[in-house]
């Protein structure tokens, strides 16, 4: 290759690379919150980004598709998109143990994220703490299995309907399996899809005394994050409760994601705002 070739092709590189850089150093959070889809006005006129909704109640996936399609009218004529849904799978829909159905899971699965792309809902999170509960006195390898094998059947759904399938880590007082960033994080790495991520949830993370490093190992496979106060779940801003240490580990790894309020109000109205202008400065003040 020519030498002005070479310099060329040298200078093209340094300028993608410099714009990698800008475009991680200006990533910004989109900031949600967890409720009807009825709220998307109060929502938007208090600055936010999106409604995070849920699967059982919006999407409906164990109702006919003329209740969704009544969903679906209200959620488009709304000021805000619905950019995810939680509560995915019912208790009594066995993702591990004896009484485990993975064809039932799978299949509910598949209903929800044709419904999701009809929603333009771009993440299902995966919490549904009962439903992946471990019983008493069953082999917890074996359920971990159990777990992954339908995650693994759940990828290529999930990818077919442009969503992802977020893993929610919970506290060990909501559930017995996955009470870690980093242990959904390995599960998602097993699982191997690129469909199939993991959730940072502030609130849990707290409890379980997790350190915001979980977040900078998870790295790219963290795909979006909920936040609440460690004291009684409450909204940013309640408290003065600190969030800038995990903002500033979503920072390092470029996270431009959504984070979603998924907590309890003292008074919703009166709250929106404060909480959001909370979010938003301890963002910017995360270094």
């Amino acid at each position: 290759m020519k030498a002005w070739g070479i310099l060329a092709v040298s200078a093209m590189f340094a300028l993608s690379s410099i714009g990698c850089r800008a475009e991680q150093a200006n990533a910004r959070a989109k900031w949600g919150i967890c409720t009807s889809v009825d709220n998307g006005q109060k929502l938007k006129d208090a600055g936010y980004d999106y409604i995070e909704a849920g699967v059982q109640k919006f999407l409906v996936t164990q109702s006919d598709e003329a209740e969704f399609q009544k969903n679906l009218a209200a959620a488009k004529a709304g000021p805000l998109p619905v950019y995810a849904c939680n509560s995915f799978i019912p208790a009594e829909l066995k993702c591990v143990g004896p009484e485990a159905n993975p064809a039932g899971v799978v299949a509910y699965a598949g209903t929800a994220f044709a419904r999701a792309k009809q929603a333009g809902v771009k993440r299902i999170v995966f919490g549904s703490g009962k439903s992946r509960a471990i019983p008493e006195g069953f082999d917890r390898a074996k359920a971990r299995q159990q777990f992954v094998d339908i995650l693994r059947q759940m990828g290529p759904l999930a990818g077919e309907n442009d969503v992802v399938v977020i893993i929610e880590p919970l506290n060990t007082k909501e559930t017995n399996f996955i009470n870690s960033v980093a242990e959904g994080a390995e599960i998602a790495k097993e699982a191997n899809h690129p469909n199939i991520c993991v959730l940072a949830d502030f609130y849990h993370m707290a409890l379980e005394n997790e350190s915001p490093d979980s977040i900078r190992q998870a790295g790219p496979m963290l795909k979006h994050c909920h936040i609440a106060e460690k004291e009684n779940r409450l909204a940013p801003g309640t408290t003065a409760y600190d969030f800038t240490p995990y903002f500033k580990a979503l920072k390092d790894i470029g996270y431009n994601g959504g984070i979603s309020i998924e907590g309890r109000w003292n008074d919703f109205d009166a709250q929106l705002a404060g909480a959001l202008k909370t979010m938003q400065t301890q963002w910017d003040a995360a270094k």
